[in-house]
């Protein structure tokens, strides 16, 4: 199974109200001496990547305030993760780090030479979460106005990748650094090439001003699941993301990907489709459960709907609790309300219903149980759902992922779900080699194909 620990920087990720348990450190998000603790028992407990979700605005549409985000430390206040990195690869060697950043809000020639840069600083264990943005809370503390339309913002990101593979790919030959003191010639000039890029959104003439990192191009993951966000992720993406209430919701997710490789002449190997659940393991069912209880005290309801307004756009104050949840056109996260409208046909979410589910993972389920329980399950939704493995979130993040790894990895092991080459020194260190078995995006990929085209100087 691919195993992704999924988290932020932030008090509150996905289950609000848990900084009021008494096991809770509501600092802990800023503490750098823990995240260095916590990435190398990750890495111990067998994960493959840390996965940083990042938003770069307040969640101000439930009651049309940030007031419920900012009392519950809903994501707010939130650290950028790009400038932790650094210092967990230093106290790590072989688990890597998927990174959200923005198209919307970052300059493409910034944003390659800051993937660039890590991974150069992590040896090659880089990945890249492209996101297009749906806040317009960030956009407007940005300069902008108002969000593009829904499919508008992956047109911009199609031109925005064509402008970062090729600074990645096309400006910097492999063998440009020569190093040679004959000649007083460190990087051969004849090698560093311009991009010139002149598209509708982005004009980069380049070239790239970070020689490529031993992966050249990041690990690119995705998490769009409307049509046009599978679309887009099917073209760049080499781990998908999905989100959803039951393996037949996520069911329907892996199905239209696996269609829309198959149209692109894609291999389904090419790509790992994960999906999130939060866990909540003990040594015993009971115990697990006994914890399950004991959160559900804490919970804080309005801060789970002050959530889903912020991805969605829709303030479900003005809504009664028994209200039913209907599909409306939105230009936000489409898939986040999808999840409990047209890709849950069979039951009708009231706005209750809706702040019970979320209060605890979000749109994710809850898998409480011991090791073996949550392994079992764990196996049930590869079957079922047809993914390749998870994006593990927590309720208490130092808690539930120690028990993850107390409970959950040896159980892992011993089914032989966490591979032995992870462990192979042989093999290839940098993320995409140990996933995929290779170091640069292959020659046929939508990135790789970039590598090779040169202009001069």
């Amino acid at each position: 199974m691919f195993l992704s620990a999924l988290d932020m920087l932030v008090p509150t990720h996905q289950t609000s109200g848990l900084w009021r348990h008494p096991e809770a450190q509501h600092a802990q998000y800023s503490d750098l001496h823990f995240w260095k603790k916590h990435a190398a028992m990750l890495e111990e407990a067998g994960f493959d990547t840390m996965f940083f979700a990042d938003v770069s605005g307040l969640y101000d549409v439930y009651e049309g305030t940030g007031t419920t985000a900012i009392r519950a430390g809903m994501q707010y206040p939130a650290l950028d993760p790009l400038l932790l990195i650094s210092a967990l690869a230093a106290e790590t060697s072989t688990i890597g780090f998927g990174v959200t950043a923005n198209v919307s809000y970052l300059p493409p020639y910034l944003l390659a030479r800051t993937f660039a840069t890590l991974d150069h600083l992590t040896n090659g264990r880089v990945g890249w979460n492209i996101v297009t943005g749906y806040q317009r809370s960030a956009l407007r503390n940005l300069g902008g106005e108002d969000l593009l339309p829904h499919d508008q913002r992956y047109d911009r990101a199609d031109e925005y990748m064509e402008v970062v593979y090729g600074l990645w790919e096309a400006s910097v030959e492999p063998d440009a650094i020569i190093g040679d003191v004959t000649s007083n010639t460190y990087i051969d000039p004849k090698k560093v090439h311009p991009i010139d890029h002149s598209g509708d959104w982005f004009t980069v003439p380049g070239p790239a001003l970070v020689t490529p990192g031993p992966q050249r191009t990041p690990l690119l993951f995705q998490a769009g699941s409307s049509p046009r966000g599978i679309e887009f992720a099917v073209k760049h993406a080499e781990a998908l993301f999905f989100s959803g209430t039951s393996p037949d919701n996520v069911r329907q997710l892996v199905d239209q990907v696996e269609q829309q490789l198959q149209a692109a002449r894609r291999r389904r190997e090419t790509a790992r489709l994960i999906t999130s659940v939060t866990v909540i393991a003990a040594q015993t069912d009971e115990a697990a459960y006994q914890r399950y209880r004991d959160y559900s005290q804490y919970v804080d309801q309005d801060a789970a709907l002050a959530l889903f307004a912020g991805w969605t756009g829709l303030d479900l104050s003005k809504y009664q609790p028994d209200d039913v949840l209907q599909e409306v056109h939105i230009e936000g996260n489409r898939s986040a309300l999808q999840s409990f409208t047209s890709m849950d046909p069979d039951r009708a979410w009231t706005i209750a219903d809706l702040a019970a589910y979320m209060s605890i993972g979000a749109r994710g389920p809850v898998i409480v149980g011991s090791g073996k329980t949550v392994v079992d399950e764990l196996e049930r939704w590869v079957r079922e759902a047809g993914v390749d493995g998870f994006n593990i979130d927590y309720a208490l993040r130092g808690p539930d992922m120690t028990a993850f790894a107390q409970f959950v990895t040896p159980e892992l092991r011993a089914r032989g779900h966490l591979g032995a080459a992870l462990q192979d020194e042989a093999h290839s260190q940098t993320l995409r080699g140990r996933i995929f078995g290779t170091d640069w995006l292959p020659q046929d990929s939508t990135g790789g194909a970039y590598r090779g085209s040169k202009r001069s100087l």
